[in-house]
């Protein structure tokens, strides 16, 4: 039997299988704010090539190395949307902000998200041939 495993050590190249345990793809992406430990969902590509998939979190059941088991099954799954980008965070400061406090602010890197999984790296996951980050 396997240790579960916290949504923040989910990696990219995850097996994902259905509620019967059914393979349906691959983790391309985790989504969340890990430093106030919300976990938002998955991409999840069905294939190299494919378009990811948003599983929402409510539809994530076991998590243990390797392996991400949802809570639905494969007609579920293939009804579901495809993962879109979430928006960039930025925080606008008020007109009565100096314009050097602007500037600043202007300035600095919007919160990061991980990097989407490039065309070769899926394709070296697919194949088990991608190392760990």
């Amino acid at each position: 039997m396997s240790t579960p495993v916290s949504w923040l050590l989910i990696e990219p190249g995850w097996r994902v299988e259905s509620s019967d345990g059914s393979e349906l793809g691959r983790v391309e992406e985790v989504t969340g704010d890990s430093g106030a430990d919300v976990f938002d969902g998955l991409a999840v590509a069905s294939a190299m090539l494919a378009h990811p998939k948003y599983v929402p979190s409510e539809q994530v059941g076991e998590i243990v190395e390797g392996r991400v088991q949802l809570t639905i099954d494969r007609a579920a799954f293939d009804a579901l949307d495809e993962f879109k980008e979430p928006a960039e965070q930025i925080q606008i400061e008020p007109q009565k902000a100096s314009i050097l406090a602007r500037t600043e602010t202007w300035a600095e890197d919007p919160a990061k998200h991980p990097e989407s999984v490039g065309i070769v790296r899926r394709a070296l996951e697919w194949l088990g041939r991608a190392g760990r980050r």
